[in-house]
């Protein structure tokens, strides 16, 4: 399907939008709209609101209303096919239809099972003009995580690693603070307020006590806290409980009176065993999908590291170079010693991008 050059620019806008969203839509999709008369005026915009609250096309209609304009007969550019099915709010290609829209451009099919191109069809009936695939990939890759989780029940796992050029993330006596420069830490903070939870392993509590929550960066809620703790080690006074958002703990052995203590915190506590007495990983991550997680954060240690990469789990490597030498120290993962060089994880680089003195590496596996 042919678009044109003001098609194009009107969808760029809609997915600039979208980005606004990035903090608070989860568990909903990031969506943004822009509607326009016949001849490419921009009548309204918007974009998706927190979850429970009005969706993109409908922030866009509302606006176009208050600037006291009529939308019969106008284009609807929307970053995702608009809805179908009655959630917590209504159907929002219902919305389009009442207002009177006659054309819809739509940059990619919603993998929702419970809309899956029934939105476009249901269009398509009430007479609307329908145009489907402009910038898709843009559209996919700002709700990657929502794609996997509808795809797959899995949330897309991104591991967050600050390291020296030869390939440290710590000194031999455990210290790391800081290997990266303020820029990087605070563009890892941006990284942390997009996911819905942070994971990390009982390790890096133990050993850092970290918060692992948003700082630097205005955000309207904090990231889930996720906790890898097989034996149920987690101290009652970490700075982990001074952040105010909800935290599951998943272990695999029984310990009554711990997770009884836990739970007076306020942690949900989850017993997944797996082999070895430790937390079955593929399971936690089912668990997270159930959980409505899209993006998940993680920020562990090189033995829980090791652990996921192992498992063939993690989908996106964030690495914040440092032009700095160490020697030896801690790896970012704890992996076992190969023999041959074709038994190495291969990997591509997705982006690469300065970061004050340091470089931002974005890789995801080769499947």
């Amino acid at each position: 399907m042919s678009f044109t050059p003001l098609d194009t620019s009107h969808m760029a806008q809609a997915l600039a939008l979208a980005e606004q969203a990035m903090f608070i839509t989860a568990p909903n999709p990031r969506v943004g709209c822009v509607i326009t008369s016949p001849e490419g005026r921009v009548l309204g915009q918007g974009h998706t609101q927190a979850a429970g609250q009005a969706h993109a096309e409908v922030m866009a209609l509302r606006d176009a209303h208050t600037a006291g304009h009529n939308v019969r007969g106008a284009t609807a550019y929307v970053t995702l096919e608009p809805c179908s099915h009655q959630g917590r709010t209504g159907p929002c290609c219902d919305a389009l239809i009442s207002a009177g829209i006659t054309r819809v451009v739509a940059s990619i099919e919603d993998p929702n099972p419970q809309v899956a191109g029934q939105g476009l069809a249901k269009l398509r009936a009430a007479g609307v003009q329908v145009a489907l695939g402009l910038l898709s990939e843009q559209s996919q890759a700002l709700n990657i995580g929502f794609f996997k989780r509808m795809q797959q029940g899995t949330p897309w796992l991104r591991m967050k690693s600050a390291q020296s050029l030869d390939g440290q993330t710590a000194l031999h006596n455990g210290q790391s603070q800081w290997i990266t420069g303020e820029a990087a830490r605070l563009d890892g903070h941006h990284w942390r307020a997009r996911a819905c939870a942070i994971l990390t392993g009982i390790g890096t509590v133990l050993e850092d006590n970290p918060l692992l929550n948003v700082r630097g960066i205005t955000t309207p809620r904090q990231p889930h806290l996720l906790l890898v703790d097989s034996r149920l080690q987690t101290p009652l006074d970490a700075r982990l409980w001074d952040v105010n958002r909800p935290v599951v703990i998943y272990h695999a052995e029984r310990h009554p009176e711990r997770e009884a203590a836990l739970k007076s915190k306020g942690a949900n506590v989850v017993c997944l065993p797996g082999p070895g007495d430790k937390v079955d990983l593929a399971a936690l991550c089912r668990d997270m999908g159930q959980r409505a997680y899209n993006e998940v954060h993680i920020e562990a240690g090189h033995k829980l590291n090791g652990s996921l990469l192992k498992a063939g789990l993690i989908d996106e490597l964030l690495v914040y170079l440092a032009p700095t030498l160490l020697g030896p120290g801690q790896a970012m993962a704890a992996l076992p010693a190969l023999s041959s060089l074709d038994q190495q994880l291969a990997w591509q680089f997705i982006s690469h991008t300065a970061v004050g003195p340091d470089l931002r590496l974005l890789a995801r596996p080769l499947r």
